[in-house]
């Protein structure tokens, strides 16, 4: 259930204020690790580090590396913060954040009063390598909008573990990160994708918002064992909440499993079963070949019985290139799995037609 270890910090490399990558000496090996500021202190070479180390040992997507527990020299390390809401509650990593929802807040008025999203269009994805493509193209589509992001406790918990959204932040391209449940570390804390979703319209003051998890997820092979399934709540939340609500499907022609081929099952799943109301699904037209599959897909399920269907023809990647680094899905480059990044584009079109 838990693996530990010790090693000898060799070489510091600074991601961000937050984060650092280590390389670790344990038992003669080097090994990578992440060291997260805010929990540990920034480290320095020479110091002897406890390490979380069985995502590495169980070859985990995200398992190139360990993670820093406690760095000994600093025992006594302290973290500044505010409020009293606790995240990772009840374990030996719980952390104080500041909740945008309670009285301590200076959003605690708006909060009060904020009980619907008043139109605001919701794009709902399933994997957190779709949020660069959808906003790139929104910004080129719509530079003067606001765009906020909700991360949700389903893959990553630290939001300062993804770089894609320290890029994107860096360049200005979302107005806030708002992390909900027990993900942390956005510019807003959420106790719920309610609450989330409400500051986003209301404190953010976003024109869209786009929600999913951050780096990583968890699968089984099954029907329903995905942490993506919470692609289904977020749309019945949005629409709940009197948001429009825009689904971003997982589309794939280069994944090698067939259940990933054409319309994954995760989305179909979500949209014939656990999706409570009717939805955009916009989708992009490829090749004639795979278009036929999706097509056969989306009348097999009866896709197009339940939700709003909008297909988007002559798309292009082009505006991606530049930022291919960012544009990256189970390892597949733009090139190597187009009609991924296709559906961001035609879900991000979709989205400029909506206000």
């Amino acid at each position: 259930m838990y693996s530990q270890n010790i090693g000898t910090v060799e070489k510091v490399e600074v991601q961000s204020p937050y984060c650092e990558i280590l390389t670790v000496q344990i038992d003669g090996q080097t090994s990578r690790a992440i060291n997260y500021i805010p929990f540990t202190g920034p480290a320095v070479t020479g110091d002897r580090v406890a390490l979380n180390t069985v995502a590495v040992e169980l070859n985990l997507g995200s398992g190139g590396y360990h993670f820093v527990i406690l760095n000994f020299r600093r025992l006594k390390h302290q973290s500044k913060g505010k409020g009293h809401i606790m995240k990772l509650r009840y374990t030996p990593l719980q952390v104080r954040v500041l909740s945008v929802e309670e009285k301590a807040s200076p959003a605690h008025k708006i909060m009060t009063e904020a009980v619907s999203l008043a139109g605001m269009p919701v794009l709902v994805a399933e994997l957190h390598s779709m949020l660069a493509p959808a906003v790139l193209t929104l910004k080129i589509k719509k530079p003067a909008w606001r765009i906020a992001y909700l991360m949700t406790d389903g893959g990553a918990l630290p939001a300062f573990f993804s770089n894609t959204v320290r890029v994107l932040k860096e360049r200005g391209l979302l107005c806030g990160v708002i992390t909900a449940g027990h993900a942390f570390g956005g510019d807003l804390e959420a106790i719920n994708i309610y609450s989330g979703l409400l500051a986003a319209r209301h404190v953010l003051e976003a024109d869209i918002t786009i929600v999913c998890m951050g780096p990583g997820v968890a699968g089984t092979a099954t029907p329903f064992g995905f942490s993506g399934m919470e692609l289904a709540d977020n749309l019945n939340r949005v629409f709940s909440l009197q948001g429009k609500a825009v689904v971003l499907p997982r589309i794939s022609f280069a994944d090698a499993r067939p259940r990933h081929r054409g319309l994954s099952h995760h989305t179909i799943t979500a949209l014939k079963h656990a999706v409570l109301v009717p939805v955009d699904l916009p989708l992009p037209v490829l090749q004639p070949e795979e278009q036929q599959l999706l097509q056969e897909q989306i009348e097999t399920h009866q896709i197009d019985k339940k939700h709003s269907l909008f297909f988007y023809d002559n798309l292009t990647l082009a505006h991606l290139i530049a930022d291919e680094q960012l544009c990256k899905t189970m390892g597949h480059t733009l090139s190597e799995d187009p009609a991924f990044f296709l559906a961001a584009v035609a879900a991000a079109k979709h989205l400029t037609t909506l206000c």
